[in-house]
């Protein structure tokens, strides 16, 4: 059976009209062809599927696209500025070399400016804490947090 949803996504309107148990992640990636929000587990450990909605960082892939019927949601492609210019969390990764691969890296910068936009001066604790539940491979978090740390100044401004 197919639903239409309609929501906000990256300042955008979007409606379409989907498979009801169509999920969020697939509903950015496949209907929105918005690539830079990962799937990399299905089942919510990974993060690399984070995206916000309605001011909070949630894990797309195990909320069914209805569920986000008429939210605001912001995909990392919605991060930056019109201009092309990086979010200051983005360009504290960039500096700080919090990146290898980049699959967890989406998840990560949104889950980071959700952290700092409810904590703007968090501790090394709570970023590590915030940051639990999205995993990297390839940099051991020290860069990570570094980042985030950088990160969380220059949104302060």
């Amino acid at each position: 059976m197919s639903v239409k949803v309609s929501m906000s996504v990256n300042g955008k309107p979007v409606a379409a009209e989907i498979e009801e148990r169509t999920l969020l992640v697939s509903f950015i990636r496949e209907t929105l062809q918005l690539t830079g929000t990962h799937v990399g587990c299905d089942t919510a450990q990974c993060g690399a599927c984070t995206v916000e909605m309605d001011g909070r960082a949630v894990k797309a892939c195990n909320m069914l696209a209805m569920q986000a019927e008429g939210a605001s949601i912001v995909t990392i492609e919605g991060v930056a500025r019109a201009d092309g210019t990086l979010h200051p969390m983005q360009e504290a990764f960039r500096q700080n070399h919090a990146l290898q691969c980049g699959f967890c890296t989406p998840g990560m910068v949104i889950s980071a400016i959700d952290l700092v936009q409810n904590t703007p001066n968090p501790s090394e604790e709570q970023i590590r804490e915030q940051l639990d539940g999205n995993f990297c491979r390839c940099t051991g978090y020290h860069n990570i947090v570094k980042a985030v740390k950088a990160g969380a100044e220059a949104m302060r401004g």
